[in-house]
């Protein structure tokens, strides 16, 4: 298939060679039914990471059952905006890169040094997230050693797997993050009432900033964008499948925000009752480990330690495949390659290029300690990128650059709106907090 048509060629599912090609014709010409395992699951799972648990972990320690509604609130923006990526990509034939082009080559000129620079920063602090919990079960290996590791162990399933092989291993590091965190919520008995009367939207007294967290933060990063990559992956390439894509990301979400629940009973119900405090960052998840020692035993404890890092490592392959795919469609409108180039594939030359920028050049950042610098710069980048993915599907989602039977309707259109809002307000507080810094805040 090309970008730009509506029929099965070359870019079905799997390494991009033509090798799986059959499957994807299978599924163009059967009926379009959906699968338990899909795209969204890879989305949802890729965009759920320790980042993520910290955050909704802290607000449930600090305010109980009061933010429930934001959690709620926040899985109904992500369906809203995943659904708008993918409906784009299936009623147009076209990529997400090739919707931002059109509205104009500011969109490029955001876009490049961005992906370059956030793969940059984000390659070192995903393998760094994924290390930890593994350097807390096995402490005789030193963390560089074990953040080596997950970005080799990601850099291989990447770069020789197919997608029907990364999605199945996504699908099982989704399992075992489910089976820990929401068997530990029901181990510790959540207060039913008091979730109930945190369906009430009210913000408690300092929790404006938590309240945006949970609503626009949690699950959401570049890879929401990626989704319409997978859809193609997958052989789900046009308007047929648009109700098996709305299923698809809908159950993923509904899914992420049982997970995110879960944290929060934990918060609530665990650290709240041991009256301990939780660090903001993934070293937080190493202290609730030790919590749960302490109150459950070993086993759950080191149960938890197992979902942490299921949670850390499905964002590791899922940035190193979904946005791999986002650099080469990129990278090949820069040299002018036709829509659906081998080069700008899975497995093609663009996309290798993008899955080794991720693993071996971040590593040298755990050799100078992240430098400030750097640290900087990703706080920045990863306030900027959310508002640009909703306003622009706003401006594809509308008009001529989509058939108006997929246009958006007016209600659509207002969720759109609202996530936009949410997201730069989000984004211009994390972008103040990321800048502090730099004048001694």
């Amino acid at each position: 298939m090309t970008d730009n048509d509506n029929g099965p060629h070359n870019s079905g599912p799997g390494d991009g060679t033509g090798a799986d090609v059959g499957t994807g014709v299978a599924e163009a010409q059967g009926p379009a039914k959906w699968k338990v395992v899909g795209p969204g699951l890879v989305v949802a799972a890729t965009g759920v990471g320790a980042a993520d648990m910290v955050a909704t972990l802290v607000a449930g320690s600090q305010f109980g059952y009061g933010l429930l509604w934001a959690v709620i609130v926040g899985v109904i923006l992500k369906i809203v905006l995943v659904e708008g990526a993918g409906r784009y990509t299936l009623a147009t034939g076209k990529t997400i890169f090739e919707g931002w082009t059109s509205l104009g080559r500011w969109t490029t000129w955001y876009f490049g040094p961005y992906i370059i620079i956030w793969g940059f920063v984000y390659g070192a602090t995903a393998m760094s997230s994924a290390a930890l919990p593994l350097a807390a079960l096995f402490p005789g290996v030193n963390l560089t050693v074990w953040a080596i590791v997950m970005g080799l162990a990601g850099f291989a399933m990447v770069w020789f797997g197919r997608y029907s092989v990364f999605e199945k291993i996504t699908a099982a590091l989704v399992g075992i993050m489910f089976v820990t965190v929401v068997g530990l919520a029901i181990i510790a008995v959540p207060n039913v009432p008091a979730m109930l009367t945190g369906l009430i939207p009210l913000i408690p007294e300092g929790g404006v900033i938590y309240t945006l967290a949970l609503a626009g933060g949690v699950g959401g990063t570049i890879t929401l964008a990626a989704y319409g990559y997978w859809l193609r992956e997958k052989g789900w390439h046009t308007p047929k499948w648009m109700r098996v894509m709305r299923i698809d990301n809908s159950m993923a979400y509904v899914l992420t925000g049982i997970f995110v629940i879960a944290m929060l009973i934990v918060g609530a119900e665990v650290v709240r009752a041991a009256g301990v405090s939780i660090s903001a960052d993934d070293k937080g998840l190493l202290e609730l480990s030790d919590v749960l020692k302490a109150e459950y035993g070993e086993v759950v404890g080191t149960g938890f330690l197992v979902g942490f890092w299921a949670a850390s490592f499905s964002s590791i392959i899922g940035v190193w495949n979904g946005v791999s795919l986002m650099f080469a469609d990129f990278w090949g409108h820069m040299r002018k390659k036709p829509a659906g180039h081998p080069d700008t594939l899975t497995g093609g030359k663009y996309f290798k290029f993008y899955v080794l920028w991720l693993t071996f050049p971040p590593m040298i950042l755990f050799l100078l300690g992240k430098p400030i610098g750097l640290i900087l710069a990703y706080g920045v980048l990863g306030s900027l990128f959310m508002p640009f993915l909703a306003i622009t599907l706003l401006g594809l989602l509308n008009g001529k650059r989509i058939p108006r039977k997929w246009a958006n309707k007016l209600h659509t259109n207002i969720a759109l709106a609202i996530t936009a809002l949410l997201f730069i307000v989000l984004g211009g507080q994390k972008l103040i907090s990321s800048l502090a810094p730099l004048w001694g805040g």
